[in-house]
């Protein structure tokens, strides 16, 4: 399962009008999310990356037109990260496709059965946060 996880995050998707995103720029995306903005400081600490790597994929997701750079009112210093239109598709999008993904496999499993699988997940999680 893990090798078929690590398959997945390397491989490019589409996303709506936004076309082709690798798995760290709609994830970025998702962290930015659709309300309002988010400082360039708490973006790199909400996806756990260093402010450079953020920095990167600011600069990447600006040149598709998915976000835009504008200076924090209350502090010059700070910089907001905000989806354009098209960023906001993206993500819209991405959230269509998480939700698709768990009908399906809820559409697969009976009550017991989920009711199993979200123990196992929450556990799962416990220990990966470790």
């Amino acid at each position: 399962m893990i090798m078929q996880f690590r398959r997945l995050e390397r491989h490019p998707h589409t996303f709506g009008s936004a076309g082709t995103l690798t798995p760290s720029e709609i994830h970025t995306i998702e962290a930015i999310g659709c309300e309002g903005g988010i400082l360039m400081n708490e973006l790199a600490a909400r996806l756990e990356v260093t402010k450079g790597a953020v920095s990167q994929l600011v600069v990447r997701l600006e040149a598709k037109q998915l976000v835009e750079r504008k200076i924090y009112p209350h502090d010059s210093r700070g910089v907001l990260i905000s989806l354009t239109e098209k960023g906001k598709e993206a993500y819209t999008a991405h959230d269509e496709v998480h939700v698709r993904f768990y009908e399906e496999l809820r559409s697969g499993l009976s009550r017991h059965e989920i009711e199993i699988f979200e123990t196992c997940i929450e556990k799962l999680n416990e220990m990966l946060k470790r």
